[in-house]
């Protein structure tokens, strides 16, 4: 088997010397920022990463009619209605307005759909549940801004709505109270990318911008970070101080919640980054709501109890672990089918046994793997539901739209959407998709685009780089990890390792510079490996016999 790049190197341009200059820091750092277009004036905040980077509340459009409408609520002792989506999002945005309202002596109501039965955002049978509840005031987080038919069935109920919502909203706005989503086309707010829960933060700071007492609300912060990085939210702006904060309260949080599921998940309170949210905290709370009911990850989120924590972070251990058994099954189905397609503009795939739950996941996963926008689809009786990953060239929501005449409902963002469609147009909305992917995509090199942030001897590297390097964490998606190519590095040794044998582990020598690196990406054998490769990598620390050791992780690989 060759050898061949995995994807399409791109190393930026070297940091001009005026900005290098002008930045008083060391070249690679100054190289780190000018790549992520970090102004000269911007510099500093972005380093400290503080209340500079917040945005005023009072910019997000409705927000005054949200506020005043809230404390009519409260002063007429309404009955209000949180409606969150079942995701980490709109779990931790539900908890995150309930913690608030509480403090303004409100018990609101709360409504989290089930994700098979009722699926996203509002629903109609919800609207008139919780009518007969009472609800005189239904507010929404992370879901909403395109349910314009359900917010209308509201209103002529006699319910008023409040939207709160970072997707992108149809060309015609809800008829509600107020819609607060950073993502309207007349929105002023410096910050369109917050995420649900940080759309709900906000909307509390309104709330209490002249209490004296709303310094509260910082411990708030660590539900912002869980939402923020497991939504994949870009992580620049004010979402970069959103997160730095609340990663510092996640590792101090006082949640007995938090505190047993990281215990169960082999983490350490105080050494928790974004990393271990994306990979082990966020799809612990997710696996509720794919594998069972949201209310069990947030009553995790909010109990008090050590003993019920306990017992909540338990049953989310197993969930999860049915989630990921789940997932690798319908993968492997799914990548036996797809497997003679791969080749096509678009990858689409259903089957009735497919569990709503896990489709977006493995949409996800098969992405990684084609690079071509994937679409998963679990087959009902009349009505389909699909889950779709996409690529950069490829907005999703904007394909879904040139077919909405055939479908029940869709929304999500440009890369990550999904979707409900009679069965009867399956066929018809898999022969329009592919014919817009071909327009779009049928004369693009369809492979991921790896950008280098320069290209540097290994030499380079010690544990001082690194910890300069560290000052421009958090690290996510709008201001990647650091990524590094070497040319000709030596192969002094290679071998396999894992439970299938799938991954390598590598020393490599580039004059007197030796360095220990692993790669979980290409799934090569040792064997393949030449004595002379050009490498991409971070540099990244784990954890040996006790000590941080810091080694590199590889990206993508050639001979040299």
């Amino acid at each position: 088997m060759e050898l061949n790049q995995r994807a399409r190197w791109k190393v930026l341009p070297p940091v001009p010397d005026d900005y290098k200059e002008s930045s008083a820091l060391p070249t690679l750092v100054a190289q780190l920022l000018y790549n992520r277009g970090v102004k000269p004036e911007e510099i500093e905040p972005f380093l400290t990463a503080d209340h500079r980077l917040e945005g005023n509340p009072f910019l997000l459009p409705d927000i005054g009619e949200a506020v005043g409408r809230i404390y009519k609520a409260v002063l007429s002792r309404e009955t209000i209605a949180l409606y969150g989506d079942f995701d980490v999002d709109g779990v931790t945005a539900v908890a995150i307005l309930a913690e608030g309202l509480s403090r303004l002596g409100v018990t609101a109501m709360l409504y989290i759909p089930d994700r098979v039965t009722e699926g996203h955002g509002l629903s109609i049978a919800a609207i008139e549940q919780l009518h007969a509840q009472g609800a005189n005031l239904i507010i929404t987080v992370d879901c909403g801004v395109t349910d314009v038919k359900e917010v209308k069935i509201a209103r002529e109920l006699g319910m008023d709505v409040i939207v709160t919502d970072h997707h992108v909203p149809l060309q015609t706005l809800p008829c509600a109270a107020a819609v607060v989503d950073p993502k309207r086309r007349d929105s002023r707010y410096p910050y369109p990318d917050l995420a649900g829960a940080g759309v709900a933060f906000k909307l509390l700071q309104a709330l209490f911008h002249k209490d004296g007492r709303a310094q509260w609300l910082n411990g708030l912060m660590d539900l912002v970070a869980l939402a923020t990085v497991t939504d994949m939210s870009p992580l620049v702006g004010e979402n970069r101080y959103l997160v730095a904060e609340g990663l510092r309260e996640l590792n101090r949080s006082s949640r007995p919640g938090i505190q047993e599921m990281v215990s169960l998940a082999g983490l350490r309170m105080g050494g928790l980054g974004c990393e271990d949210i994306s990979w082990t905290l966020g799809p612990r709370l997710n696996s509720a709501g794919r594998m069972n009911n949201a209310s069990t990850s947030y009553r995790l989120l909010t109990t008090r109890s050590r003993d019920e924590a306990r017992l909540l972070a338990n049953e989310l251990e197993v969930r999860n672990a049915e989630r990921q058994k789940l997932s690798s099954e319908v993968l492997a189905h799914a990548r036996e089918r797809l497997a003679a397609k791969q080749q096509l503009p678009l990858l689409m795939e259903g089957d009735e046994s497919y569990s709503v739950g896990v489709i977006g996941p493995v949409a996800g996963r098969l992405l990684d793997e084609f690079y071509r926008p994937v679409i998963i689809v679990s087959l009902g009786p009349e009505l389909c539901k699909g889950s779709s990953r996409s690529i950069a060239e490829f907005d999703m929501v904007e394909a879904l739209g040139a077919c909405s005449d055939l479908l029940t409902a869709y929304g999500g963002h440009a890369m990550a959407a999904g979707f409900t469609v009679p069965r009867r147009n399956l066929a018809a909305l898999e022969q329009r998709l592919m014919a817009l992917a071909g327009e779009r995509l049928g004369d693009l090199d369809l492979r991921p685009e790896l950008t280098i942030d320069a290209e540097l001897p290994l030499a380079t590297f010690n544990g001082e780089t690194f910890d300069l390097m560290v000052r421009l964490s958090p690290f996510g998606r709008g201001n990647p990890q650091p990524t590094f190519l070497s040319r000709h590095v030596e192969v002094k040794d290679c071998r396999n390792f894992g439970t299938r044998r799938e991954w390598l582990r590598l020393k490599l020598r580039q004059g007197n510079a030796t360095w220990s690196a692993v790669d979980f990406v290409s799934r090569r054998k040792a064997s393949q490996i030449p004595s002379f490769i050009d490498i991409v990598y971070n540099l990244e620390t784990s954890r040996w016999n006790g000590e941080e050791v810091l080694g590199l992780n590889l990206r993508d690989s050639a001979p040299s």
